[in-house]
């Protein structure tokens, strides 16, 4: 049977005083980030990603030939923020002043891409697979730029293991334990982790701004799935003979 393919749009192209209109395979992704976080995976299909746009299964096979493709395209906004994190540490002054720059700036990114954090750690096996499979992220750049700042001999100690530690608690905080905290709003999020980086740094009194700034824009804030709860039968009391 004759499928017709949806054509690939022009990414930029806007709509008349409107924003920019996302692309097809941009939508595709979109879906599935949203199926991957609320069911899974390994429990969320092509044919479920193509209803939610309106068009047939075999249009998705138009942008992504398979599932694990769809998951590698997510992988890469996840890369996407590795490098571009990457190139501001590759043009950071040596110290504790540009470090906090630096944090700041991550912790809104990161925030604004809260819901793919959030997937990758709903779903770390599929992940993990992908990795097996030969797929390699680019954050190797962006750890080998950190080990590189952190290990200047220039910088006084102390402020190599605040620098250390600060980077530390954000990327715990939001890549290992963020879907820990899908209750807590993502302003709030931030404003407290600014505040945690500003006492790892020693800057916290230190002519920081009073009012913590939120993410630019945050999408609605992300619940977790909840469990499905099994009834206990109902028995007469009598023992089973």
């Amino acid at each position: 049977m004759e499928t017709k393919a949806i054509p690939v749009r022009n990414p930029r192209a806007k709509v008349a005083g409107g924003p920019a209109r996302p692309s097809t395979r941009e939508r595709i992704l979109d879906v599935a980030l949203d199926l991957f976080v609320e069911k899974g995976f390994d429990k969320s299909s092509l044919r479920e990603i193509a209803e939610q746009l309106g068009f047939s299964k075999a249009a998705i096979y138009y942008h992504f030939a398979s599932k694990d493709e769809i998951l590698m395209g997510l992988h890469e906004r996840l890369d996407d923020i590795a490098r571009r994190a990457s190139e501001q540490l590759g043009q950071l002054p040596a110290g504790v002043d540009a470090w906090a720059a630096l944090l700041d700036e991550l912790v809104s990114e990161m925030l604004n891409h809260r819901k793919i954090f959030v997937m990758f750690d709903r779903n770390r096996s599929a992940f993990e697979q992908l990795h097996r499979r030969g797929y390699r992220a680019s954050r190797g750049d962006f750890d080998d730029e950190v080990r590189r700042l952190i290990a200047d001999p220039s910088l006084p100690v102390r402020d190599r293991v605040r620098m250390a530690s600060a980077i530390g608690a954000v990327l715990t905080t939001l890549v290992i334990y963020g879907d820990l905290l899908h209750d807590v709003s993502s302003g709030e999020l931030a404003g407290l982790m600014r505040d945690t980086v500003g006492d790892l740094l020693g800057r916290r009194h230190q002519g920081r701004r009073a009012t913590p700034r939120p993410p630019r824009a945050v999408g609605p804030e992300l619940a977790r799935p909840k469990p499905s709860v099994r009834k206990r039968p109902r028995t007469s009391g009598r023992a089973a003979t």
